[in-house]
């Protein structure tokens, strides 16, 4: 089994969720968030940057393609490639941020990046169910991504 479904009632779940995750990181994780706008990618993100106790909140970055987040411990990218293609994300500095062994990587419309990240990553798919109520599905390809995602199960099922 290569994916794990977790099911939120809430943004306050979602976020919990996020939470949950962010525990587990240690820094190197690349994650492609998918979903159609409002499905909660950003706030797992928010939720994300609040638990790793960094200061500033992530907000949408579709208007700046990438933004960076950083304290002592991690350096947050917050990346939204929505409506862009392939060619046009080579000099958003992928490799500074491969190179940042405290780089985490939350990638939000992430396809165009597929061919340039490594292929060891977690990919969320976020789906609307009705109301607050979302489903997010976590894919694993690697070691990396599969230890975090079987972690976050077990974390979220104790």
């Amino acid at each position: 089994m290569n994916k794990f479904t977790f099911t939120t009632n809430s943004a306050h779940d979602t976020q919990t969720l996020a939470r949950d995750f962010a525990s587990l990181l240690r820094g190197g994780e690349i994650v492609f968030l998918r979903g159609p706008i409002g499905a909660g990618k950003t706030v797992f993100v928010k939720g994300v940057a609040a638990a790793l106790g960094l200061k500033s909140s992530p907000t949408s970055a579709s208007f700046s393609l990438m933004k960076r987040y950083q304290n002592r411990r991690f350096t947050l990218f917050h990346i939204d490639l929505f409506r862009l293609s392939e060619g046009e994300v080579f000099n958003l500095g992928f490799e500074e941020m491969l190179e940042d062994e405290k780089a985490i990587i939350l990638a939000e419309w992430p396809d165009p990046l597929a061919r340039m990240l490594p292929a060891d990553r977690l990919e969320m798919d976020f789906t609307l169910l009705g109301g607050d109520k979302r489903q997010i599905t976590l894919t694993f390809s690697g070691p990396v991504s599969r230890a975090l995602a079987e972690e976050l199960w077990q974390h979220a099922n104790k």
